[in-house]
């Protein structure tokens, strides 16, 4: 049975088990504190600390895992990357003091050779300024780095942001992104795990890509006059073109047609149809997705 490796904790931990209980893998414990749980019959879980996860997928304490692409970075493991889920979206950005009022906004330009940086990526801060051509010290923070400037400890800044409010908040302006990250999909290399896991662990990607693909998407059917069928391909192109049943209809030619939409167009797209002669729409979620 293969182990993946999953957050123990935050809104990352609770985001993956969502999405695997809907791509059909619940997870199964015997209590909420458990450190080990069942996904499915294929698949056990191993709940860790997420940055300790590409660890311990490289070192073959589990096949594969889920966490932060910038911890998977950070880590520098080698690691292949599965899947992006798409969620836990930020970015790994540099941040500097703002200035005073009328002061130009800080550039990246001004970093100086030898700055202190604040930040748990000192890995990735390194090699970033290192193309810059610039050395820096790191000062190695696990939280709250935004307050190293202001305390005299650091000079830069390298933390993750997601709405950029925290920065604001604390005088700071971004000047760089260094890298954008989300939640991935990671194992071992394949050479690592052999073709049955490889196999068994490309299952998997496919099951989540499919959960993936189906959010912020849904289903519509509706029957339309086949003298509208030209307007209506128009309005509902979908992945492939909405696909044309002919039905029989008592107010002459007609057709069902389906298509996939995204979620955010739905109350527009039925105006459309409603529009073109349309009746009888149906709207409804879709759990799985797959071209």
């Amino acid at each position: 049975m293969l182990k993946i490796a999953l957050p123990n904790k935050g809104r990352l931990a609770d985001e993956v088990r969502a999405t695997l209980t809907d791509a059909g893998l619940d997870v199964r414990s015997a209590s909420e504190r458990s450190l080990t749980a069942s996904l499915g019959n294929e698949f056990a879980a191993l709940f860790v600390r997420a940055e300790d996860i590409p660890a311990f997928v490289a070192d073959g304490a589990a096949d594969a895992g889920i966490t932060g692409w910038d911890l998977v970075l950070e880590s520098g493991r080698e690691l292949d990357d599965l899947l992006d889920l798409g969620f836990g979206r930020c970015r790994l950005s540099v941040a500097m003091l703002r200035g005073g009022p009328g002061d130009p906004a800080p550039t990246l330009a001004e970093v100086p050779d030898g700055a202190r940086v604040a930040t748990k990526f000192g890995r990735l801060a390194e090699a970033f300024f290192a193309k810059l051509g610039r050395r820096i010290s790191v000062v190695h923070l696990s939280g709250a780095a935004e307050v190293a400037p202001h305390l005299g400890i650091a000079d830069v800044v390298v933390d993750l942001v997601s709405t950029g409010s925290t920065l604001r908040v604390n005088g700071l302006v971004e000047v760089a992104t260094i890298v954008d990250s989300s939640a991935r999909l990671v194992a071992r290399p394949r050479s690592a795990i052999g073709e049955e896991a490889t196999k068994n662990l490309g299952e998997l990607a496919l099951a989540l890509e499919s959960v993936v693909r189906a959010r912020g998407q849904r289903y519509l059917m509706a029957n339309a006059p086949r003298s509208a069928l030209a307007r209506v391909r128009e309005i509902l192109p979908g992945i492939s073109g909405p696909t044309v049943i002919d039905v029989t209809s008592d107010s002459g030619p007609t057709v069902a047609v389906h298509a996939v939409v995204p979620q955010s167009a739905v109350y527009r797209t039925i105006a459309q149809l409603k529009e073109a002669g349309c009746s009888g729409i149906l709207v409804t979620r879709i759990e799985r997705l797959t071209p």
